[in-house]
């Protein structure tokens, strides 16, 4: 495998929270060179693609780019593909699929692109995969064809210790976005009152003791031609005086939090009790930050009905969360204002599992 100091790779980011995916790259020491609506792009060797996968929160993904050309019609970008040195990157014989879009060019028909790449690998010695095989990827646009390979595999939200969820669950590398853009850096108290599978919980419990989120998954990369990338050593147990909270009214929710975060090994900094949010106080320890994913009308009830839920929520923050950061998830400004927090300005529109939401904030 090549191994050049200067390779491209992006990370995948969920629309309207690239910035922080970039904040999040550029605290762990890689050198970021431009940010995107979808992602970001960094540059450095392949051992820090590799970092990237096993490091990173928030990334959806990370590619790998290894190729890319003007190609004005499908003659050219089929002469074009068959020219990539594929066994730099792909073992001989690999199983791969191939995935296209075409935007604002003169290749326009993406299953006509896929079909063209899809020859060139099958005549370079490949077989086609679209379940499991290793994945190419070609963006196609403004006649800029860019090929690129999926190095994570499996999409990186699913750390590899967390099979049991609850209704409507977040995404941990959503989660961690919104912990990070509420300025959570594992130093502080964290209490989520309505846990569900506990992800805001057991992500700012591994953020707190450094824990990498890659520690217990396989990766794409690791089937790549010429890798030999030696698995995460298992991190010693860091001491930690930060505490992390989560409670829910659902019984069954904390139980399966608690099981998540035993499985995480987190379960001796993060703690779960089961009561509604009316009876939610404030945890035996410093001020810090609550974090809320609550219902959304469109989630699981209608929004009529969560009013009440909003509005009980505010409340015990005003009552008896004096000097803690608030931070609450909710598709529905008006839902939000019904808690009657001081919040501040909205952040940008983020889609979550199809939902159009908002983290919003304030302090107390």
């Amino acid at each position: 495998m090549p191994e050049p100091d200067a390779l491209s790779f992006f990370l995948i980011s969920v629309p309207g929270l690239a910035p922080v995916v970039a904040d999040e790259a550029r605290a762990a020491g890689f050198k970021v060179t431009a940010i995107e609506p979808g992602g970001v792009t960094l540059s450095g060797p392949f051992s820090e693609v590799i970092r990237a996968n096993r490091v990173l929160r928030g990334p959806t993904r990370v590619l790998l780019r290894i190729a890319e050309f003007r190609a004005l019609h499908l003659a050219q970008l089929d002469k074009r593909a068959r020219r990539i040195p594929w066994d730099s990157w792909l073992p001989p014989g690999a199983a791969v699929s191939v995935d296209a879009t075409c935007r604002k060019s003169r290749i326009y028909h993406a299953k006509a692109a896929t079909e063209r790449v899809e020859n060139a690998l099958v005549g370079a010695g490949y077989v086609l995969d679209r379940k499991t095989g290793l994945s190419v990827k070609l963006r196609i646009e403004d006649d800029l064809a860019v090929f690129s390979l999926d190095t994570s595999g499996v999409a990186l939200h699913k750390r590899g210790h967390k099979p049991e969820l609850n209704k409507a669950p977040m995404r941990e590398t959503l989660a961690a976005l919104f912990l990070q853009s509420a300025g959570y850096d594992g130093r502080t108290t964290v209490l989520d009152p309505m846990c569900g599978s506990g992800t805001f919980v057991i992500e700012a419990a591994e953020m707190a003791l450094g824990l990498p989120p890659g520690r217990s998954r396989p990766f794409a990369f690791e089937q790549f031609a010429g890798v030999d990338a030696a698995p995460l050593p298992t991190p010693a147990c860091p001491t930690t005086d930060i505490r992390v909270f989560g409670s829910d009214r659902d019984e069954g929710a904390t139980r399966i939090s608690t099981g998540n975060a035993v499985r995480a090994g987190v379960d001796h900094i993060a703690s779960f009790e089961t009561r509604p949010i009316a009876d939610v106080s404030p945890p035996d320890a410093p001020p810090g930050l609550v974090i809320v994913n609550p219902p959304y009308g469109g989630r699981i009830g209608k929004t009529g009905a969560l009013k009440g839920l909003y509005a009980s929520f505010g409340q015990v923050m005003r009552d008896r969360f004096p000097g803690w950061r608030i931070a609450l998830i909710a598709s529905d400004g008006a839902l939000a204002r019904t808690t009657g927090l001081p919040w501040d300005a909205p952040g940008p529109v983020v889609d979550h599992g199809g939902i159009k939401v908002r983290l919003w904030q304030c302090g107390l």
